[in-house]
């Protein structure tokens, strides 16, 4: 598979000879968001949980970078994830490709 622009390593433990399943590709493509993924869950709930998750890994991420606090950078993803849940600025279209 060729490597695309930006594309970020898999974290050491996926390459660890552990299984792993990747379950998510995000990019923005002209200014949009762009994505690549499997269900990988029966319960749809299971995403909520893995949602915060990636939420909680960008706070620290952000916190690291001295950008600002690990709550404060929750907040402001709570805040967002509000608004757009109550008033999406662009619902997007889903296809299924292979």
């Amino acid at each position: 598979m060729d490597s695309l622009p930006g594309e970020l390593p898999p974290p050491p433990a996926a390459k660890g000879g552990e299984e792993a399943t990747e379950l998510l590709r995000a990019w923005i493509v002209g200014g949009g968001l762009q994505v690549s993924m499997h269900v990988g869950f029966e319960d749809p709930g299971t995403w909520g949980v893995l949602l915060v998750d990636i939420a909680r890994h960008a706070s620290r991420a952000y916190a690291a970078e001295g950008q600002c606090t690990e709550a404060d950078a929750m907040d402001r993803i709570r805040t967002m994830w509000m608004a757009e849940v109550t008033s999406p600025t662009d619902l997007g279209t889903t296809e299924r490709h292979g």
